[in-house]
């Protein structure tokens, strides 16, 4: 009793004591509490005896026991003894019965308790039958129905639950989920019995209605009424009760909620039946033709839905029925709900009405009565003027399936389409009219004056739910139709007279159907458009705020989505580009007028060359440095500019208008590196300013060598313009990097983006400079070496040249380098290459790399550096490479190290790295006719390989039993296969002491020697490693073949026979190193067995390919068991899949 008294006195503190420590005290004795074992007796005696002469009232006491027990049922209830569960489930009863009257919390959660002890009932065949045993005799007792309707209604919801129980498997869950089902006929009359005679006068009728539809809510969630012939359904009492039960507002809510559940329970239903007749036609196809006919199989899927809905023409199911009754829903329900403006019952009438339009769109198209009635019910959903957007938001889903299953009808001659548009065209007409009311902002939106403009959340989601039914309406209507909808009545009165808020809701939907217009090719009355544009053009700062910004983005977005026909005249390019020029500066609008000015001078840029116009253009971009736009809305501004610059034919006006363009941002980095920052600390914001300027100064120089490469290069080389450029930037460049101010690490990005850009618009411009610039950036990465933006600069930034929409992204750098491309091919730069690559590599930070959580802590050092090293390998000419034998090594030993890493892009680009360097020597080493530079390379490649190639194989090993490891097994096997061909090749030459399948198979017995013994068994590195070199031995004779015959691009060296059967052993490998991971931890931690166990079983189920996984990783102070353990589960399940031949079947 006095643990009992503790737990009540714990509970009342918890719940009403005011100081916070004692809260926290209490709730720290309870949790301790509640993982006892004394926690069992106490809550089971608090719940059936009776000390309320002890304990608080209240019910808390209870209630918190009631929640102890089905705590310790989930995690602990496998392990009670089948007598302590049928004395627990017999007490759980008594005290359901107990409170029966309530209070229903404490009821519900006893009866969650039962219900989860119930599911750990194993030793039972049946324990739901067990249950409904015990319920029977419960309700023959006194007021007994309560507790037995309450219990009805949380045994499906935990039947169904597969967030809790996770100990339960799936197969069982669907066991008891087949058996409650047994029970529907039972369950059935229990609820009418209920209904008709009422189990407790102390409930009032509105909670017993509410009682009833939620019991009845969750055996329609678990298809109860599945099982039912839909023909009797009008005439189930329960059927009447729930739409009988629509007509008071205290139980209307749940009404809908049950309608709607069994509509959707319907709809799984058909997609059952489809699956079904898709996978009978499925294993037709496979079997007549032996694979695959994917295009075959399209037209079949289509015939069995067709054939899904003519079956269910002929069978009133529940959607047919729910429509046969929409007569009442209208009239009863909706119209005066209506007139009233009760925004709950239309707000559940839309809803249940858009679930029935979709789940019969076949009737709905046959326009019958009731599919008429439907839809003029739900067009005065949508006109509703409510205070938010949901009830129309929740029928735009019935609209689109409607017009998607119009515009996919196949009709077979004109009159069947005629009267498919007489029927539909007047409905969808009506919905444009009241979605135009719709999509207005509210009045407080509309008077908004301030500075900043708050839009609707609700309207902003309601206009992107909106957008593809627009699409499909405006298709379906045709464009002509739905641009003579949207243009009725007069847009502009008078220009003291405009109604903004209807003009802005016509821009929008203008907008959102600009695609399929132009492709109709309807043109627009452009001159309303051009009114609204001088309209707003001439409006003050200070009158564009608030409401008004809406107005001219919108009005930016239809200019830029029909630029095609607005450049179409001379007169309106002036007034365009100064509506650009004055909506840029806005922030609200900024990115529309940005985007919309790039489309336009895309259109017009004959037109834009006018000298006026070029004067406008440089207005702009001067005034880019104070707007302080994002980037990529400047990007877009400063692509257009550079757009008409370029098409110039003047090449004296086009370098003078280049020069104006860029001289703000010059003067921005002069200014900074000219000033004395020794003070900086003095008055810090301003040099931050002067930084982030600077910054963005050097970003636009950046744009503009990105746009220049794209619009003046031709076949012949860079544009002369571009060489004026890099002449005027490197000296800027060249004193910002000898300044201190580099050391910042932003500055140092936008510089060295800007540079890289400038070397690919400039090309071999870019010669003269190379030395400076390759000093430069070996010398700053040496002094700042947490910038590996010094490495990437020698690296192309730019390998493609595409841009989006939003234009190009200049915040990351791509790779394959630039200056080695362009010059490692030149012989007066070998001395400067290589002496860059020893710089890079003997820095600190690149030897730091002595480990795989290193490596993850930099992973864009180690990208950065190994694709480096894969460029100067690449490119480089033969007698450079032969005098880089030292930083090979080094650079092979860490990208060794690298491949090791749990980060995915910098352990696979240490691998690319790794195959880059072998394929290159490989090729010297097969040359036929060799010189005496092929020579050199050839012995500094064995030379390299015999040094670091015990480290490359054990790590290639570690690579393999990692996270992600089967993404790995391609490029691993063929660094294996590289390396064999290479052995296979040095046997008989001078060669042989450096490197030859002796010292290759001595290296992979010391890598599996190695490695702890909870990946192999005893003696198993014995047997693995002449099996491997047996593969390899096949392989590398494929690898010899594909290279001498040219089909490596294909990796044809991995198609033949020895290549797949290493793939094969190196995947077997993998395997079974997984299992005795699993087996031996297993033995060491129930826990990993049990999560592994799980996680594995859920990927299976799912069927999800795990090669591409993203980047995972896992913390390093587990031990090596747990850690392989914890991936055991990513490796099978892409190990299974991939495996063909009857011999890797039985393995598995």
């Amino acid at each position: 009793m006095e643990l009992h008294i503790q737990l009540a006195q714990a509970v009342h503190v918890l719940n009403h004591d005011t100081q916070s420590c004692n809260r926290v005290a209490a709730n720290q004795w309870l949790v301790q509490f509640q993982h006892t074992d004394a926690a069992w007796e106490v809550a089971t005696s608090i719940l059936t005896s009776h000390h309320q002469h002890l304990l608080p009232s209240g019910y808390e006491v209870e209630f918190f026991s009631a929640q102890i027990l089905k705590r310790k049922i989930e995690n602990e209830g496998h392990n009670l003894h089948s007598a302590a569960k049928d004395t627990l489930l017999n007490a759980l009863l008594l005290a359901a019965k107990r409170f029966c009257s309530g209070p229903s919390q404490l009821l519900t959660q006893i009866c969650l308790a039962i219900s989860t002890l119930v599911l750990h009932a194993v030793e039972h065949r049946k324990p739901i039958e067990q249950l409904f045993y015990s319920l029977r005799n419960l309700q023959s007792q006194g007021n007994g129905n309560a507790a037995v309707l309450e219990m009805l209604t949380v045994l499906p919801e935990i039947v169904e639950d597969r967030n809790s129980n996770c100990s339960i498997s799936s197969a069982r869950r669907n066991e008891y989920g087949q058996e409650l089902l047994t029970h529907t006929p039972m369950v059935l009359e229990f609820l009418m019995k209920q209904f008709e005679e009422g189990f407790d006068h102390h409930v009032q009728p509105h909670d017993r209605t509410r009682k009833l539809l939620r019991c009845l809510l969750s055996w329609v969630r678990a298809g109860c009424f599945l099982e039912i012939h839909p023909a009797s359904l009008p005439a189930h009492p329960l059927f009447n009760f729930v739409f009988s039960s629509l007509q008071v507002p205290s139980s209307f809510d749940m009404a809908v909620e049950v309608l709607i559940e069994l509509l959707s329970r319907h709809e799984e239903l058909v997609l059952a039946e489809l699956e079904c007749e898709n996978v009978k036609i499925l294993d037709v196809l496979c079997g007549a033709t032996g694979s695959y006919l994917v295009s075959t199989f399209n037209k079949f899927s289509f015939l069995v839905i067709q054939l899904l809905f003519k079956d269910t023409k002929r069978e009133k199911g529940v959607p047919q029925l729910l429509l046969y009754r929409i007569g009442f829903l209208k009239e009863v329900l909706l119209f005066p709900a209506l007139k009233s403006g009760n925004e709950k019952v239309i707000a559940g009438l839309a809803c249940l009405m858009s679930e029935i339009g979709q789940a019969a769109l076949f009737m709905i198209v046959d326009a019958n009565m009731e599919a008429l009635a439907l839809a003029d019910a739900l067009l005065s959903c949508v006109s509703f003027p409510s205070e938010d957007w949901e009830i129309a938001d929740s029928t735009l889903q019935f609209w689109c399936s409607l017009a998607g299953y119009i515009l996919g009808l196949e009709v077979d001659n004109a009159d069947k389409r005629k009267d498919l548009e007489d029927r539909f065209v007047p409905i969808f007409s009506a919905l444009v009219d009241a979605l135009m009311l719709r999509v207005q902002v509210d009045d407080s939106t509309y008077n908004d004056n301030g500075k900043t403009l708050d839009f609707p959340s609700g309207l902003e989601q309601f206009r992107m739910n909106l957008v593809e039914l627009l699409v499909e309406t405006c298709q379906l209507l045709g464009s002509v139709l739905f641009i003579q909808k949207v243009f009725h009545g007069n847009w502009i009165l008078s220009v003291t007279d405009i109604c903004w808020k209807m003009v802005e809701a016509k821009l929008f939907m203008l907008n959102a159907v600009a695609d399929v217009v132009l492709k109709e090719g309807h043109h627009l009355d452009n001159s309303i458009i051009m009114q609204l544009v001088m309209i707003l053009s001439n409006k003050t700062p200070a009158e564009l705020r608030g409401f008004m910004c809406l107005v001219y983005k919108s009005l930016a977005e239809v200019v830029g989505s029909y630029a095609r026909w607005m450049s179409a005249s001379e007169t309106n390019t002036r007034l365009l580009i100064l509506f650009f020029g004055a909506g840029i500066p806005q922030p609200f609008c900024s990115s529309a007028c940005a985007y919309a000015f790039r489309k336009f001078c895309e259109e017009s840029t004959p037109m834009m060359r006018e000298p006026s116009n070029l004067e406008i253009l440089i207005w702009i971009a001067e005034g880019l440095e104070r707007r302080r736009l994002p980037l990529e809305d400047e990007d877009e501004v400063v692509g257009a500019i550079i757009l008409i610059f370029c098409s110039v034919p003047d090449k004296k006006l086009m370098n003078s208008l280049f020069a104006r363009l860029l001289s703000p941002s010059y003067e921005i980095i002069g200014k900074l590196t000219n000033e004395d920052h020794g003070h900086a600390t003095e008055n810090p914001s301003a040099y931050v300013e002067s930084i982030n300027s600077a910054g963005r100064g050097l970003h636009r120089i950046g744009t503009v060598f990105y746009y220049c490469a794209t619009h003046l290069s031709s076949g012949l080389g860079p544009d002369e313009s571009v060489h004026g450029l890099l002449e005027v930037f490197w000296p800027v460049l060249e004193k910002l990097f000898a300044s201190e101010l580099i050391a910042n690490a932003s500055l140092s990005t936008a510089a060295c983006r800007a540079l890289a850009l400038a070397i690919q618009a400039s090309g071999p411009m870019f010669g003269a400079l190379l030395p400076k610039v390759l000093d430069s950036m070996s010398t700053n990465f040496m002094s700042f070496q947490s910038h590996e933006c010094y490495i990437r600069t020698a690296l192309n930034f730019v390998e493609s040249r595409k841009h989006s929409k939003k234009g190009i992204c200049m915040s990351t750098p791509l790779h394959a380098s630039v200056i080695v491309e362009e010059f490692g091919g030149k012989e007066e730069y070998g001395p400067l290459l290589i002496r860059t690559f020893e710089r890079f590599t003997s820095s600190a930070s690149v030897m730091a790399l002595t480990s795989s959580y290193i490596c993850d802590q930099e992973p864009d050092l180690v990208e950065a550096y190994t694709n480096f090293a894969s460029a100067y390998m690449r490119s480089c000419r033969k007698e450079v490479l032969a005098a880089s034998g030292s930083p090979f090594e080094l650079s092979l030993q860490k990208a060794g190290i690298c491949c090791t890493a749990l980060h995915r892009g910098a352990a696979l680009s240490a691998l690319s790295y790794m195959t880059c360097f072998l394929d290159v020597g490989f090729a010297f080493l097969v040359e036929p006719e060799a010189s005496p530079s092929d020579i050199a390379v050839q012995d500094m490649v064995i030379k390299v390989i015999s040094v670091s190639g015990e480290g490359l194989i054990s790590n290639l090993v570690y690579a393999l039993l990692g996270v992600s490891a089967m993404s790995r097994v391609h490029k691993t096997t063929t660094i294996l296969q590289q390396l064999a061909a290479m052995c296979s090749l040095s046997e008989g030459t001078k060669w042989k002491a450096l490197l030859c399948w002796e010292i290759l198979q001595r290296w992979l017995y010391s890598a599996l020697q190695v490695l702890p013994c909870e990946y192999l068994k005893l003696g198993e590195a014995e047997s693995l490693v002449p099996i491997w070199v047996k593969a390899l031995v096949s392989a590398a004779s494929d690898y010899v073949e594909s290279r001498r015959c040219g089909e490596l691009s294909n990796h044809e060296h991995m198609r033949g026979k020895g290549g797949r059967v290493l793939k094969r052993w190196k995947r077997r490998g993998i395997m079974e190193g997984c299992k005795m991971v699993w087996i031996n931890a297993a033995e060491k931690n129930h826990d990993i067995e049990v999560i592994a166990s799980k996680k594995f079983d859920r990927v299976f189920k799912e069927k999800r390919s795990r090669k591409d996984e993203a980047n995972m990783h896992v913390p390093s102070n587990r031990t090596d068991g747990q850690q392989m353990c914890s991936s055991i589960y990513h490796l099978l399940a892409i190990l299974l899949p991939t495996m063909k031949s009857v011999e890797e079947c039985g393995s598995q």
